[in-house]
């Protein structure tokens, strides 16, 4: 399986790899990455991949569900390169903190939001959560006093490892509703954000400390159904 770089430093932006397989649709896996694949919500990196002098250009990154390997898809009609080569990656980094910011910024709107999540999606200017609220009621200036005071809180954000075990005796820690925690190895990995602000087992990546999300807004509240509904957030610039 390919080692995922990104799931103990998120900040990584490149590193050598070595190919092991171009899969049936030309998908390429390699032995490490620092390319997350879609997610959780999250979209897969893109970016390049150099071979021998040759830049590829990466379109996404992928899980395949049958294999259960990480896959680099190429943009179409580029020149592959072959089992065994050794490749440079570098992602985009813009994009990638952008997406960064924000799913650390989701992760506030849950701590905003005692609720449980049944959707999400993170963008690189919007992203938003669904939530079951029963016969709560939600007010957008309030939670986006709510989400900027956790900002501004500087709280650290770090992670830490339980066995599935201990995740399946432990079902509070899960927020979301209809997607299973991810687990990996026989482990699921917690995300903290501060000493008590959120808690719950998260596979994407995030910033080091709240300060670095930057100001939010919550910019509309959708009505999805009788007690569903749909939180958008956005940059503050």
């Amino acid at each position: 399986m390919t080692e995922e770089l990104f799931r103990e430093d998120a900040y990584l932006k490149s590193c050598d790899a070595k190919v092991t397989k171009i899969n049936d649709l030309g998908g390429i896996i390699l032995d490490r990455t620092v390319f997350y694949p879609t997610g959780g919500g999250q979209p897969g990196d893109s970016g390049t991949m150099t071979c021998g002098g040759n830049a590829i250009k990466i379109a996404t990154t992928v899980n395949d569900r049958e294999t259960g390997e990480l896959v680099h898809v190429p943009a179409e009609g580029q020149a592959l390169p072959s089992v065994g080569d050794e490749v440079a990656l570098e992602i985009d980094w813009d994009r990638r903190y952008l997406h960064m910011r924000m799913h650390t910024g989701l992760h506030l709107l849950c701590a905003s939001v005692p609720c449980g999540v049944t959707g999400g999606q993170i963008g690189p200017e919007k992203s938003r959560l669904d939530f079951d609220i029963g016969e709560m009621k939600l007010d957008k200036e309030e939670i986006t006093e709510k989400l900027n005071a956790f900002m501004e809180g500087n709280h650290d954000v770090t992670s830490s490892w339980i066995t599935d075990e201990e995740m399946d005796a432990n079902p509070e820690l899960v927020r979301t509703m209809s997607v299973k925690p991810p687990r990996k190895g026989g482990r699921v990995r917690l995300m903290h954000v501060g000493d008590a602000v959120d808690l719950q087992p998260c596979g994407g990546t995030h910033v080091k400390n709240t300060s670095e999300i930057g100001r939010l807004r919550v910019s509309k509240i959708e009505n999805k159904g009788k007690r569903n509904r749909r939180v958008n957030i956005v940059f503050d610039d």
